[in-house]
């Protein structure tokens, strides 16, 4: 039995998918952070703008399929089109019925999908005429991405690590410096957001909302700078695209179609680049009964506990008001392992489809989705990153679910990245000292009291 499937590079996507075309019901649009008002065309579509200008006309296209620069693709193709593995093994180990596969994203130089847009980014920044680019990081994979793409245009990059992940994860940090990237953890003393954050707490763990906060005012306040994001807004999941549509290849040289498809989701990059082309099946008809289900940390549970509305998406309220699920942009996330799970938002367009029944979602602790991750690393070989084992953790709870009901399903998910970078939560498991954070509801009650109140 064949349980790799391989494509060439001529059968690397040479377009990105616009899931919002597809879309019934699109997202509503983004709004001031100040004012409120809504951002809707011919008005400026993001105050101040802070992308390069290809990267906002991406995030407003009515185009269906937009095309990768060759110069885009050239890198890409370092180590796209990247596999698909039937998990037999794993399948034999859980004794299901069902089928599971999964794309592995692991094989690009910084070890996940992130390089999918960040290539894309520094093209454009490049084009642009820009001398660097300012970013957050979470766990370092899109700090590690960014660094990696910002080197082969001949950009400076400047990172704000979350702390936590910066103190857990050395090793990103200096992948990131390998590469050329300039690494401070979050918060800093280096901008206004970071030092109003330090005032309030010194021993700040950080988050996802107040790295991005700094690094927005970096990209401001200094010239030839603009701002870079790894997940959330439209031209990002656009970008990450090639995963799925590679995918819909790779099955159908299997001779299957998933009746699944899962991905882990912090701001929903991952997921929604492996989803969304799927996704289009369903949307138009042609696979109605189509399963897609979002998975996230119980640390910071924006779509299984906070509320669909509109939000700030970082904590000094700097970007664009977005209708997400959140729990609130000054929430703080507790210290898990995956960094990359610890934002308090969503993707707007993965809401929408969540609001609108398209699509489920669920959340884990960090011990039963290393537990489960260790079950996998030890069938399949890969050991993957502390966020993809949230992934990991619902495939294996759906192929339970197919061994109990004896239905044999197809499941395919996104392994969007190695854990090579992780292994002190991994060793933290072995030696039983992991914790599974309790959320009181009230943090996240207090959190949705700063919610914006937009006018009628």
């Amino acid at each position: 039995m064949q349980y790799k499937y391989l494509l060439d590079e001529k059968d690397m996507p040479t377009h990105w998918y616009n899931i919002l075309t597809d879309m019934k019901k699109k997202p509503p649009f983004y709004r001031h952070p100040a004012t409120l008002e809504e951002l809707a065309p011919p008005g400026p579509p993001m105050p101040p703008p802070v992308f390069p200008m290809a990267l906002i006309e991406q995030e407003f296209s009515p185009e269906r399929y937009i095309e990768i620069p060759d110069e885009v693709a050239d890198v890409l193709k370092m180590w796209r089109p990247s596999p698909v593995y039937r998990a037999a093994r794993w399948e034999k180990a859980l004794d299901t019925p069902a089928k599971i596969y999964y794309k592995w994203e692991g094989v690009s130089p910084p070890g996940s999908h992130k390089p999918n847009t960040a290539v894309a980014q520094a093209y454009y920044a490049k084009a642009e005429g820009l001398e660097g680019v300012a970013t957050e990081t979470g766990a370092g994979q899109w700090g590690s991405a960014l660094s990696f793409a910002t080197n082969y245009f001949g950009l400076k990059c400047k990172i704000f690590m979350v702390a936590i992940s910066f103190q857990q994860k050395p090793y990103r940090r200096i992948a990131m410096e390998t590469w050329g990237g300039s690494v401070v953890p979050s918060p800093s003393s280096e901008t206004n957001a970071g030092r109003a954050v330090l005032e309030q707490d010194p021993e700040s763990p950080g988050s996802l909302g107040i790295a991005i906060s700094e690094a927005l005012e970096y990209a401001v306040t200094h010239d030839g700078y603009k701002y870079s994001l790894g997940s959330v807004v439209n031209f990002v999941l656009l970008h990450q695209t090639v995963i799925g549509q590679e995918a819909m290849k790779q099955m159908e040289m299997a001779g299957d179609y998933p009746d699944i498809v899962i991905g882990c989701a912090g701001g929903g990059s991952n997921a929604a680049g492996l989803i969304f082309p799927f996704m289009k099946d369903k949307l138009t008809g042609a696979k109605p009964n189509l399963r897609a289900i979002f998975v996230e940390s119980t640390a910071c549970p924006s779509m299984t506990r906070g509320v669909y509305a509109y939000d700030w998406g970082d904590t000094a309220k700097t970007g664009p008001v977005a209708k997400m699920h959140t729990v609130g942009h000054s929430f703080i996330p507790a210290p898990v392992h995956a960094g990359g799970l610890r934002y308090h938002g969503m993707a707007p367009s993965i809401c929408a489809l969540l609001d609108q029944g398209q699509a489920e979602s669920r959340a884990y602790h960090q011990n039963e989705v290393l537990s489960s991750a260790v079950g996998f690393a030890r069938a399949e070989g890969f050991i993957v990153a502390p966020e993809t084992a949230h992934a990991v953790k619902a495939v294996m709870d759906e192929a339970l679910a197919c061994k109990e009901s004896g239905e044999s399903k197809v499941i395919l998910f996104n392994a969007s990245g190695h854990g090579h970078f992780d292994l002190a939560a991994y060793d933290a498991y072995f030696r039983q000292d992991l914790p599974d954070y309790q959320l009181d509801e009230s943090r996240i009650e207090v959190a949705l009291t700063e919610l914006p109140k937009i006018p009628a």
